[in-house]
């Protein structure tokens, strides 16, 4: 690297606060070049069955600690700090946190958006709409009633935590998606922090209304959700504040974008027809729709997708949620302990020459898009004495690659235009014989970027094409082409519907299992 060159920047840095790590990380706004990055684990509670929490103070700590860590190995690169013009967020939306608004400390733990303990909210909710039908709120918040969803799981709180329920009355707590509660810390908290979110993540809340972009009297009374703990809604990317004691303080937050509609950014996929899709600890394959809000017959999601300014036009999307693809490799490592590391499973399902007719649906949290089935839970089945652990830990990967199937299907009905390949992105997608089974089963071509930090460089972009900041050239950057690393299908069509069809039938029975 050429110190001499690069000393100046402009930088931006990106927060990007997962579901499994804090991490930061500063892109340099010329080449999109990644300078420097941070990454610490975040521990994750399941008190009971279907329930996974984390804490709040720890996502905010290790927050704060990557940043400076981050920013340590910069200055010995020879990067001057005060060329790091601006800081994005990106986060694990859906999580739920709530905070007493005086102290500063969280009323709960955050409940994470894969934890299913609101399945009996979700039921009643349904029950009292007047067809009974789990998408009644669709044509105005673009979502079905699950336990995906925010609303829900702060419904959850206001019924079951009287420490939530006395703040509320106080006039003293405040919620916010994972953004919120990391942009009010960092610009300075009880001492005048940020209340705010931005437009995709308040679409993934069920309170927000499409239309008009703000929070709707009719979904809050729906939830019996006071709109005075609701965040001011705002643009992807803005200034929002600066940051308060910190090492950079008084640089501008200026981006904030949930970690799915970051990796459309980061993909560069602006335009209508592009579609991208994230691996992690779940899969999230999104559909750019442009300016029109397309509402989906086949049990997708339509969510924004990103907003540049306040005078900006609002992009969306069709959104298919996976809730557990990468969450299954590490239940395969901690709790049955077959494989010891993520890497060690491609390995171990290379033993075996086909999965020896074993399926494996990780429907631990019930299953998400396309069916939205709360009542579904996970099952291994086709077992024999035959069996042995390469053929589960391939049937794990194979998972994951039928629920993309099964979005692509449903992406493909709704929009009428079969994709012909599909860009990918991920932690996951380093894994090669996952990206090639991935090109078997969907019989298309998956192209990996050589970028593999595209939600943090999505939320870099936004926070550096902000208005009063504008050191990123995103129309520049467009053009140039991408660098693509091409996976082609190499299995034949009969045996790729055959292994889809067992599949279709293992998903038949796991439904209805927790009625």
């Amino acid at each position: 690297m050429d110190v001499e060159n690069i000393s100046d920047g402009p930088f931006v840095g990106a927060i990007d606060q997962g579901t499994s790590s804090s991490r930061f990380l500063v892109f340099n706004a010329k080449t999109s070049e990644l300078l420097c990055f941070s990454q610490e684990e975040i521990s994750s509670f399941h008190p009971f069955e279907g329930w996974c929490e984390q804490d709040p103070e720890e996502m905010l700590s290790k927050t704060v600690r990557c940043m400076e860590k981050t920013l340590q190995e910069c200055e010995k690169k020879g990067v001057r700090l005060n060329a790091i013009k601006s800081i994005g967020i990106t986060n694990q939306r859906e999580t739920t946190v709530v905070w007493d608004k005086l102290t500063g400390k969280p009323l709960s733990n955050a409940i994470v958006w894969l934890d299913a303990r609101t399945k009996g909210t979700v039921d009643t909710l349904i029950a009292k709409t007047p067809n009974k039908s789990k998408d009644f709120l669709q044509k105005k918040c673009g979502l079905p009633l699950a336990t995906y969803f925010s609303a829900v799981k702060l419904k959850w709180l206001l019924d079951n935590d009287e420490v939530v329920r006395k703040a509320v009355a106080e006039q003293r707590c405040l919620f916010g998606t994972v953004d919120t509660w990391i942009l009010w810390n960092l610009t300075g908290g009880t001492n005048g922090g940020k209340h705010y979110t931005d437009v995709t993540n308040a679409s993934r809340t069920m309170l927000m209304n499409l239309q008009t972009q703000q929070w709707d009297p009719e979904l809050c009374e729906f939830f019996e959700i006071p709109d005075h703990i609701l965040p001011e809604i705002k643009s992807s990317s803005e200034i929002y504040g600066k940051l308060q004691s910190t090492v950079l303080q008084g640089t501008p937050i200026s981006g904030i974008l949930g970690d799915q509609q970051a990796a459309l950014v980061g993909q560069l996929c602006l335009k209508r027809g592009d579609t991208k899709n994230t691996y992690g600890t779940g899969n999230f394959l999104l559909y750019n729709t442009g300016k029109d809000i397309v509402f989906s017959k086949n049990g997708l999601l339509t969510t924004v997708a990103y907003k540049f300014g306040p005078k900006g036009e609002t992009h969306f999307a069709l959104e298919g949620s996976i809730a557990i693809t990468g969450a299954a490799i590490k239940w395969l490592r901690d709790n049955l302990g077959i494989i010891k590391s993520a890497q060690e499973s491609s390995e171990v399902a290379s033993t075996v020459k086909d999965n020896g007719g074993v399926c494996f649906v990780p429907a631990f949290s019930g299953l998400f898009a396309p069916y939205w089935q709360t009542d579904a839970r996970g099952i291994i089945i086709g077992l024999t004495q035959f069996s042995n652990k390469g053929h589960i830990v391939r049937a794990t990967l194979e998972a994951i690659c039928f629920q993309t199937r099964e979005i692509l299907d449903a992406m493909n009905q709704d929009s009428g235009i079969p994709l012909q390949s599909m860009l990918v992105d991920g932690g996951m997608t380093i894994n090669k014989f996952l990206m090639q089974m991935q090109a078997d089963i969907l019989g298309i071509d998956v192209l990996r970027p050589s970028m593999s930090e595209t939600t943090a460089l999505g939320a870099a972009i936004a926070a550096g094409v902000a208005k009063d900041v504008e050191v990123w050239d995103l129309q520049t950057m467009a053009k140039d082409s991408k660098q693509l690393q091409r996976f082609s299908p190499a299995l034949d069509a009969k045996t790729r519907e055959s292994m889809y069809s067992k599949w279709k039938k293992a998903i038949s029975r796991c439904m209805k299992w927790d009625e």
